[in-house]
C-alpha cells in the first residue's frame, strides 16, 4: 500500500521536511542554509500560518511546502507551492503526485482558489508533471505565456 501524505507538525515531521528541502537544494547544486536553518525558518512560518507543508513516508521521502498570501483578486489567500521534491530513488511511483493532491486538498481547506508554481525554463521533468496535472504556464484569459521575475532589494 502506498504511504499516505501528512501534514507536517512539530517534531520529527519539521526535522524531516528540513532533511528533505536541503537535499532538494543540494541536488541541484543551489544553495542552502542547511537543515537546522531550514527547521528553525520552517517552524516560525509554520506557527505564523504563512505556510502549511506535507511530507510522504516512513521515514519521510518528499515534501512539499506551500506559502500563503493574502491578495486583492480572491477572498481568500493566494498559495505559492515553493517546494516539491521527492528523493530520487522513490520517483516515479505516484508519490509527487499524492503530494500535490494533498497540497490541493488543504487548499480547498482553506478556502484557497489558486495556486501558483515557479518552474525554470530547463525545469522539463518539471513543467510536464504539472502541465499533466492541470497546471499551465499560459495565461486563460489571454493565452499569452507568464514569466515570472524576482531581483534583490536593494
Amino acid at each position: 500500500m502506498p504511504p499516505t501524505p501528512y501534514l507536517v507538525t512539530p517534531g520529527d515531521s519539521i526535522a524531516s521536511a528540513a532533511e528533505l528541502l536541503d537535499r532538494f537544494n543540494r541536488e541541484f547544486d543551489t544553495p542552502t542554509p542547511g537543515p537546522p536553518v531550514i527547521e528553525r525558518r520552517l517552524t516560525e512560518h509554520l506557527a505564523d500560518g504563512s505556510m502549511f507543508a506535507v511530507v510522504i513516508g516512513e521515514p519521510a521521502c518528499g515534501v512539499a511546502v506551500v506559502s500563503l498570501r493574502p491578495n486583492v483578486w480572491h477572498d481568500g489567500p493566494l498559495a505559492l507551492l515553493d517546494e516539491l521534491y521527492v528523493e530520487p530513488e522513490q520517483r516515479n511511483r505516484g508519490l509527487g503526485t499524492q503530494l500535490l493532491t494533498a497540497v490541493r486538498a488543504q487548499c480547498r481547506s482553506r478556502h484557497i482558489e489558486q495556486i501558483e508554481i515557479n518552474v525554470d525554463v530547463d525545469g522539463t521533468d518539471a513543467r510536464r508533471f504539472y502541465e499533466r496535472h492541470g497546471f499551465s504556464a499560459l495565461d486563460p484569459e489571454t493565452g499569452e505565456h507568464a514569466l515570472w521575475y524576482h531581483g534583490a532589494v536593494d
